[in-house]
């Protein structure tokens, strides 16, 4: 998979591509990345990628023009990627979209929006738009980071154990929660693991992880 991300602060995504599942994806060239700044498409001898709403109000814009050339340029790259715009407008990201995104065998183009917003025009060379949440951000980087980490490790290969993608929250209709999980020492300051884990009766196991999976508990 090929991601782009169009942002004029590239060097947020230093410390994200280096580490982590992230960067081992890439070291196994199941996924690439690629930075584009959206000030090599600003207008003038200042590169200027924002200006003033009509109607007055307060704060800056990013101008479509450069938007759209940014996304020009990605598309040359990969013609059939999916374009996607962090904003508070858009639907719900939940993990059912994670997985739509991972399994379409598309690359992904990510908009990074700064100031105040957007030419609201640009949707119209936009696939998906996506909220992470009902809270305000400084910028499109961070829920570009949350969606490509969401998406990347869904890719075959990129998780250790076969089923590590299934058997976690969030799986069946956006809903369930996994059960809670332990591991040694089996008391710690009085606190123990939960006696029918430690039995060895699988029927009872996987009663004990259904009703807590349900439940949230």
């Amino acid at each position: 998979m090929k991601i782009q991300i169009i942002t004029l602060f590239p060097e947020i995504f230093d410390g994200i591509f280096a580490a982590s599942m992230l960067y081992k994806a890439a070291l196994k060239q199941i996924v690439s990345y690629e930075i584009i700044n959206l000030r090599d498409f600003g207008q003038g001898v200042r590169y200027r990628v924002d200006d003033t709403p009509y109607g007055g109000g307060d704060g800056m814009l990013l101008m479509v023009e450069p938007l759209q050339k940014a996304i020009e340029l990605a598309k040359s790259n990969d013609p059939d990627a999916a374009v996607i715009l962090p904003t508070p407008r858009g639907s719900s990201y939940r993990q059912s979209a994670a997985k739509a995104l991972a399994k379409s065998g598309r690359g992904l183009i990510i908009i990074c929006p700064r100031y105040e917003g957007y030419d609201e025009r640009i949707v119209n060379w936009v696939d998906y738009q996506f909220s992470i949440g009902n809270f305000i951000l400084t910028g499109g980087e961070l829920p570009a980071a949350v969606i490509i980490d969401s998406v990347v490790r869904l890719l075959p290969g990129v998780l250790g154990g076969a089923s590590s993608a299934e058997i976690e929250s969030f799986q069946q209709n956006d809903m369930n929660i996994e059960f809670p999980q332990y591991t040694r020492p089996e008391e710690f300051m009085g606190y123990r693991v939960p006696k029918v884990l430690l039995s060895g009766n699988h029927a009872k196991i996987a009663a004990w992880r259904q009703k807590h999976s349900a439940s949230g508990d």
